[in-house]
């Protein structure tokens, strides 16, 4: 039986401190966690009762008798799937992200997770952090880098394609050095100017204002548009601007309904793409990714406490993280 430290939520939306215990199974890894990710969606969870966060990296600790691909020592991280059924059509086929019986932050697990000193997970869903990237960026890869890596590696983006990144926030930010990366014309979008020049530096080539703005004039159509603005764009304003046959993922949790102008996606040959989160796979493609081309988030580090987890979480709600947040173990 293994015990640890928990920050969990609560019905009033107060972060509180508590305490769980696990059996080790034959396939899982203990994993003492020193740095957590902070998303968006630990905020949505703040009035349940259950463990926050699920952009762990850490280190092993110890693992279970069946376990061979994990060492005790071994630098790990996890993200928001931990387990599937492993035999349905999509399990079998590389799609265990839409396996009916699949187990995801919010939907099982809820005594775990990686607002926590330590957690159990199964050896399948836990992954090895390449050496050149740091456990502080580790953490935001983990979600926020393979939602926006997923999009990308899925959708036969390629090295000639003009993609549009709305928003340069948590997301966006990892989008734009992702496609750049590839080889992408990176057209970025944000309300104001001023986030152009760190976009610049990411990776943008063009850089685009929209507050206030009726039509957007811009040097080329967008191939593929990511959305990862916290607010659904106007889209009245960007399916002009897209390419014949162009898609559009929508990468942020929003619960709003998505509005758009009918004869505009008629007329262009557009598709909206549902994008969920990386599979196994394409998650380890991601990191090794990241780590060839050095790509890493921006963070700001707070105590890994129910006290540095709720200030995180107001800054982020507040619109001032810049641009990942990230729990740091006090030990």
């Amino acid at each position: 039986m293994v015990e640890f430290k928990v920050v969990k939520g609560s019905p009033d939306g107060t972060l509180v401190d508590a305490t769980s215990s696990r059996e080790v199974k034959s396939d899982e890894v203990v994993i003492d966690v020193t740095h957590s990710g902070v998303c968006f969606t630990d905020y949505h969870y703040r009035q349940a009762d259950m463990v926050l966060g699920h952009e762990g990296s850490g280190i092993v600790k110890q693992i279970g008798s069946g376990v061979t691909r994990f060492k005790v020592g071994d630098r790990v991280g996890w993200g928001y799937q931990y387990n599937s059924c492993g035999h349905c059509k999509q399990c079998l086929t590389g799609r265990e992200t839409f396996c009916a019986e699949q187990e995801m932050f919010g939907l099982a697990n809820f005594d775990q997770g990686s607002f926590a000193s330590a957690a159990v997970w199964k050896e399948d869903f836990i992954y090895k952090i390449p050496d050149n990237i740091s456990s502080s960026h580790a953490g935001p890869l983990m979600c926020g880098g393979s939602t926006v890596f997923n999009a990308l590696k899925l959708n036969g983006i390629r090295p000639t394609d003009r993609v549009g990144v709305i928003g340069v926030g948590g997301l966006g930010h990892l989008a734009i050095q992702f496609a750049s990366k590839m080889g992408c014309q990176v057209v970025v979008f944000s309300s104001t100017e001023q986030k152009r020049a760190e976009a610049m530096t990411f990776g943008a080539s063009e850089f685009y204002t929209t507050k206030g703005v009726e039509k957007l004039e811009i040097s080329a159509p967008i191939d593929h548009l990511l959305v990862t603005s916290n607010a659904q764009p106007d889209w009245n304003l960007f399916l002009p601007i897209m390419a014949p046959e162009g898609k559009i993922y929508p990468i942020t949790v929003s619960f709003d309904n998505i509005s758009v102008p009918a004869m505009g996606l008629i007329m262009g040959g557009l598709r909206i793409q549902g994008n969920m989160i990386a599979t196994r796979q394409i998650h380890r493609e991601m990191l090794e990714f990241a780590a060839r081309h050095n790509i890493a988030p921006v963070v700001e580090e707070f105590p890994l406490t129910a006290a540095g987890a709720t200030e995180a979480l107001q800054k982020l709600l507040d619109g001032g993280m810049r641009y990942r947040g990230v729990l740091v173990a006090q030990k």
